[in-house]
C-alpha cells in the first residue's frame, strides 16, 4: 500500500524530466510542462526545432532542462563520476538523485520507438522512512531502505554502462565540494 505523505507522479507521454522534477520536489505543481518548454524556448530562442525536446511535443526533455530547472530553484546538479566508489558520497548533503536508465517506451503502448530512449526517475530520502525510487514507471513508490541498501543499489545501477548519476544538491553545498569525502592524499 502507497504510503500517502510520499507524493509519487506516474509516467505520462515522455514527461520523465517533468515527473523527476514533481516528485524530487514532492509537489504536483513544481513545474509543468509549460515551464519545462518555457526553459527549452530560454535556452534556444532562435531555433525552429527545439534541440532540448521532443519535436512531437511529447516532452523527452534532455539533462539541460532538469539542470536548469533545478538552478533557477536554487538546486545543482552533479553528474557523478562511475570511476569513484559510491561510498564517497556525503549521502546527508544531497537533496535527492536522479537516475538515468534505458527506456523501453512505446508509442500508445504498443509500438516502440525505433531509437533507444533515456528515462530519467527520482531517488529521494524520507526521514524516518528510508530512500525511495519516485520511478514515475512504477505503480507506486519503491522502498530501497537506508543509506546502505541505497548504496548497494546504486552501486547495481552504476554498474551498467548505459546508466548515469545525477546528485541534486543546494548551491551552497555544490560550491564548497560538501556533497563528496575527501579522499586523504
Amino acid at each position: 500500500m502507497q504510503d500517502p505523505s510520499i507524493y509519487h507522479e506516474k509516467q505520462s507521454k515522455q514527461l520523465c524530466a517533468l515527473h523527476v522534477l514533481n516528485n524530487l520536489f514532492q509537489d504536483a505543481n513544481a513545474f509543468t510542462k509549460t515551464d519545462l518548454d518555457a526553459i527549452c524556448s530560454r535556452l534556444s530562442p532562435d531555433n525552429w526545432i527545439n534541440p532540448h525536446k521532443s519535436m512531437l511535443g511529447l516532452g523527452n526533455y534532455d539533462v539541460n532542462i532538469l539542470m536548469t530547472g533545478l538552478q533557477d530553484w536554487g538546486y545543482k546538479t552533479i553528474w557523478f563520476d562511475k570511476r569513484k566508489s559510491v561510498d564517497t558520497i556525503q549521502f546527508d548533503n544531497i537533496y535527492g538523485y536522479i537516475l538515468n536508465v534505458p527506456s523501453n517506451y512505446k508509442v500508445f503502448g504498443l509500438v516502440p520507438i525505433p531509437y533507444r530512449n533515456k528515462h530519467w526517475l527520482t531517488i529521494k530520502y524520507f526521514a524516518g522512512k528510508g530512500y525511495y525510487n519516485l520511478d514515475s514507471n512504477l505503480s507506486q513508490p519503491e522502498c530501497i531502505g537506508e543509506k546502505q541498501q541505497l548504496i548497494d543499489y546504486l552501486k547495481s545501477e552504476l554498474s551498467s554502462l548505459d546508466k548515469e548519476l545525477l546528485l541534486v544538491v543546494q548551491e551552497e553545498k555544490e560550491n564548497g565540494e560538501l556533497w563528496v569525502e575527501l579522499q586523504p592524499e
